[in-house]
């Protein structure tokens, strides 16, 4: 039976065994066994869940799926935990959340059909993993892509907000026990945003900010389509470099990919005014970050709020460190403490679908990395 194939509600006789077996790869702060296990009782399903804690890492912090550095198991657990990859069909997380725990997963598991990634950008990590296509496409994978969308899109509008009233220079001012001149500030509803990506996170970058009553030119990615809320212009990325000059601020929501590898480099920031603002809640790699250092120092772009850097963790001699127009998060801005339920409950849903033949939510293409 091929990967992409729709799936009979009685998936272990298709697949040749007794049972279906989920395992949970990645550590996580709540038990998803009751509420798997309900689901599967509703379905009248023959499915084992196995979420063995013992065996894997401890989290650091809520919602880290890769768990506590130097994590080692004995040599009996380690053959325990080989063996239940050995039988595993379905699994939640790619062990420690890394390229090497893709390669150890496909390796291991020989029933693989389906494995619900953890992360928005589990296809960076099968990309990463140097598997060969034929490998990988053996089985399903599906993403988060779209789960982080609230918290990251507050992320952007808290971005775009602080440089509009000023928070650098409020905050010098107050260091300083100065009271100035008063001086105008900036308006959303005045500005006009373009939102490069139209997935989850732009599309909620949208909606908050059309109701602000901003001008938002939204440019889509090649596999988006239809209307989106709050958007006043749909664009493509054709249209990009002729609506930059235009703009008063960039929300970048696009993943990382080959193609938007640098999407925005030296030409691009030229073509912002000096008074734009640049937000990326998408990945690192998407902007060069010696072309945006050099854009700020000359006084070419009025700030940057990001989430991502092109290298994470974000080296102590960075030039992006210290300024007062940037505004940095450790790649922390999606997370919430609600994080790994909203994941179970993702999981859960795309089961149902996985046990009864429908196609999944976020399913990922290996080739083009999300």
């Amino acid at each position: 039976m091929g990967p992409r194939q729709r799936l009979s509600r009685r998936l272990p006789e298709d697949l040749g065994q007794v049972t279906l077996t989920i395992t949970v790869c990645a550590p996580l702060s709540l038990d998803p066994v009751p509420a798997l296990s309900a689901l599967v009782a509703e379905l009248d399903a023959d499915v084992e869940i196995h979420f063995p804690t013992e065996l894997l890492p401890a989290q650091r912090f809520p919602a880290d799926h890769r768990g506590v550095p130097g994590f080692t198991r004995s040599a009996a657990d380690e053959a325990r935990w080989k063996d239940l990859l050995a039988r595993t069909d379905v699994a939640l997380g790619f062990p420690g959340d890394s390229t090497e725990g893709v390669v150890e997963l496909f390796s291991c598991a020989p029933h693989l059909r389906w494995v619900q990634g953890t992360a928005a950008g589990t296809g960076e990590l099968l990309t990463g993993s140097g598997l060969a296509p034929d490998v990988v496409s053996r089985a399903l994978v599906t993403s988060t892509a779209g789960l982080h969308a609230e918290p990251l899109a507050e992320f952007a509008l808290f971005g775009l907000l602080a440089f509009a009233k000023d928070i650098d220079r409020l905050s010098e001012l107050s260091r300083r026990r100065e009271w100035p001149e008063r001086w105008p500030m900036r308006q959303l509803a005045a500005s006009t945003v373009v939102v490069v990506g139209l997935g989850g996170v732009g599309r909620e970058v949208s909606r908050l900010l059309g109701a602000f009553g901003a001008t938002v030119l939204g440019i889509r990615g090649s596999n988006s389509s239809g209307m989106v809320e709050g958007v006043t212009a749909h664009l493509s990325m054709k249209e990009l470099d002729d609506v930059l000059p235009r703009c008063d601020a960039v929300v970048v929501a696009v993943p990382g990919t080959t193609r938007t590898h640098r999407l925005f480099d030296a030409d691009r920031l030229a073509r912002l005014p000096r008074h734009a603002v640049l937000v990326n809640v998408g990945r690192g790699s998407v902007i060069d970050s010696s072309a945006l250092v050099a854009a700020l120092r000359e006084g070419r772009l009025r700030g940057a709020a990001v989430d991502v850097t092109e290298l994470e963790p974000l080296p102590a001699d960075s030039p992006l460190w210290g300024r007062s127009d940037v505004i940095l998060s450790p790649h922390t801005a999606a997370l919430t403490v609600d994080e790994d339920d909203r994941i179970v409950r993702l999981f859960a849903r795309n089961l149902r679908r996985f046990l009864t033949g429908e196609p999944l939510h976020n399913l990922v293409e290996p080739g083009r990395g999300y």
